[in-house]
């Protein structure tokens, strides 16, 4: 295919008209979502995990990933913090007390699975879904490995399988949304031993926090970590120190990251329809310059092939030419030689002595 330089040019100068018009199409994206009625939800009550790690294994087993290099018994991971992985879903983290003599706190992370996605708001191929029992969840077969999601996530959850080159994937933690289907607990849920995780519909589970923080006032701060952050997330919390001394913002907002982003990815149908014209440029100008660069190549190798065939041709004349003088001189030798010799051997016979 041939694409000439001016017609190319032309090309991105009608882009520039379009998307100065595109400026109004994004007041259609700038629309907020306040949850599916009776969607699902986990409560993660901080005061009471005791950082057995147990969640982590339940989620390692039923979603199937591979073993850490660490058993998940082995609490000497909890020294340093860790955030979640390609092949880890979940991970709990160790948090120094507040006061002396206190122990310490400790704190699952996972997806918040937000009524409001950023990641879905970011992805302009829909690869990410928000369901209505609660779960965001990924489809790997539409996903263009863009990353945008990553970039968006405000709690840094997404990660990317860059160990796999042909089929890589964005993975996270999935609220176990097949399980859900079926009717049961998701993995972490089912395996806690102290009831730090509890599932069930979203706003039973507020209505569980309050209970809690009216019962225990000393106990808990009152916040409800996820009820109102980026529009309300289905992961809450409850915990008696900081949030943000335990490692999780506080300074998010209420606002929906599709309002957020609402400006900007009002423009992504355009920007999708003109990337392949873009691209298409780009190809035409590369291929142009790789024909160029690939003659110039040609070009050289023949010369260059050229200087050796000569030189070769040289070196060889030189090494018949010194071989025949070798051969000469040699030959010259011998006879010399045969020369010398005869002139010092014995005399034969007499005719005397041959008569007789």
């Amino acid at each position: 295919m041939s694409i000439s330089r001016r017609k190319f040019l032309g090309w991105m100068g009608g882009a520039s008209l379009v998307a100065a018009g595109a400026r109004k199409a994004h007041a259609a994206a700038n629309r907020s979502f306040e949850g599916y009625a009776g969607s699902l939800a986990v409560l993660h009550d901080i005061t009471r995990c005791i950082g057995c790690r147990r969640c982590e294994a339940g989620c390692n087993a039923v979603n199937e990933l591979p073993q850490p290099e660490k058993p998940f018994d082995d609490l000497t991971v909890l020294e340093k913090r860790r955030r979640t992985s390609a092949p880890a879903y979940t991970v709990v983290n160790r948090f120094a007390p507040a006061g002396d003599g206190q122990p310490p706190v400790f704190v699952k992370k996972q997806c918040n699975h937000c009524l409001e996605p950023a990641c879905a708001s970011a992805c302009f191929v829909k690869a990410f879904t928000k369901t209505p029992q609660g779960a965001v969840i990924y489809n790997p077969n539409v996903c263009v490995g863009c990353r945008y999601c990553m970039i968006a996530c405000p709690f840094e959850i997404p990660a990317y399988e860059y160990d796999k080159a042909l089929d890589p994937r964005v993975t996270k933690c999935t609220l176990c949304h097949p399980r859900i289907l079926e009717g049961k607990l998701p993995g972490c849920v089912e395996a806690c031993p102290t009831e730090a995780l509890v599932f069930g519909p979203r706003d039973e589970l507020i209505r569980m926090a309050r209970d809690r923080m009216r019962a225990h006032p000393g106990r808990y701060l009152d916040h409800i970590y996820g009820e109102h952050e980026m529009g309300g997330t289905s992961w809450l919390y409850l915990s008696g120190q900081p949030f943000e001394t335990l490692g999780m913002r506080e300074d998010l907002g209420t606002a929906p990251a599709g309002q957020l982003t609402s400006g900007a990815l009002g423009a992504v149908p355009m920007v999708v329809g003109l990337w392949p014209v873009l691209l298409t440029g780009i190809w035409a100008i590369t291929q142009r310059k790789e024909k160029i660069a690939a003659h110039e190549q040609a070009q050289a190798v023949a010369a260059a092939r050229a200087e050796t065939e000569a030189q070769a041709e040289v070196r060889l004349k030189t090494a018949l030419e010194k071989a025949a003088k070798e051969n000469a001189a040699a030959v010259a030798r011998e006879v010399k030689k045969a020369l010398e010799t005869a002139k010092t051997a014995p005399q034969g016979e007499s005719d005397t002595e041959k008569k007789s």
